[in-house]
């Protein structure tokens, strides 16, 4: 693997190179290897999780005067799972990963959650190797150029709370939420959720919490009706 390539795209000379290598580990590729010399990326997901809300919630609170609310909903846009896999695919981390062979086949949903598990996972570990400084500059420089185009845009806006308002105009319904499927091992869950309008179906999403999958279901819903 070429670790080089990677720093050299991040911008962060490691000092320990143990530390990049485990935060492109996966879980699946030490059921296949079980000698390989590092751990899986997941306690490094959770630190670099912790670091990226702080370095985002800092930047916002100290260049926006807006309220709470609305920094809250911004940075939620910037750190959920569909931003970071974007983030993980212009740094070319899916060529980089190592994984199962059952893993490496599947290109869907999964794959980008696993992307956006090692862009945290690399967060964390330069945090680890260099301190919150470096992470939070690799932060400044990947995600917070998103944030001009989520505002311009509005992006922000919670997509569950647009459709009960859209629906509520539109048809007098109050979308109504039901899970329809879940499965994976509990540190590791995931969620199918159905948006219904009365029986219909509006629309539905996968996401790894209830909610995220809400508010996915929330968004097909949106673009199924016309209403985005």
């Amino acid at each position: 693997m070429n670790l080089e390539k990677l720093e050299n795209t991040i911008g962060v000379n490691f000092k320990n190179k143990d530390l990049l290598l485990q935060a492109l580990t996966h879980r699946s590729y030490l059921n296949e290897n079980p000698k390989f010399h590092l751990d899986h990326n997941e306690r490094l997901e959770f630190l670099g999780d912790a670091v990226l809300e702080l370095a985002v919630t800092e930047y916002l609170y100290r260049n926006y005067p807006n309220p709470e609310g609305e920094l809250t909903s911004w940075r939620a846009s910037l750190v959920n799972s569909k931003m970071l896999a974007s983030i993980g695919a212009k740094l070319e981390i899916n060529d980089m990963l190592l994984l199962s062979k059952g893993e490496a086949k599947d290109s869907g949903r999964a794959r980008q959650y696993i992307i956006t598990n090692a862009v945290e996972a690399i967060i964390g570990a330069a945090y680890l190797d260099q301190g919150y400084e470096v992470a939070a500059d690799l932060i400044k420089r990947f995600i917070l150029p998103e944030l001009n185009d989520i505002i311009e845009k509005k992006l922000h806006k919670d997509a569950k709370s647009l459709l009960q308002e859209l629906a509520q105009e539109k048809v007098n319904i109050t979308p109504a939420y039901k899970v329809l499927k879940e499965w994976g091992p509990d540190h590791d869950r995931n969620f199918s959720v159905g948006v219904f309008l009365n029986e219909e179906i509006a629309g539905e999403g996968e996401g790894r919490s209830k909610q995220e999958a809400q508010q996915s279901a929330a968004e097909k819903a949106l673009k199924n009706k016309g209403w985005n």
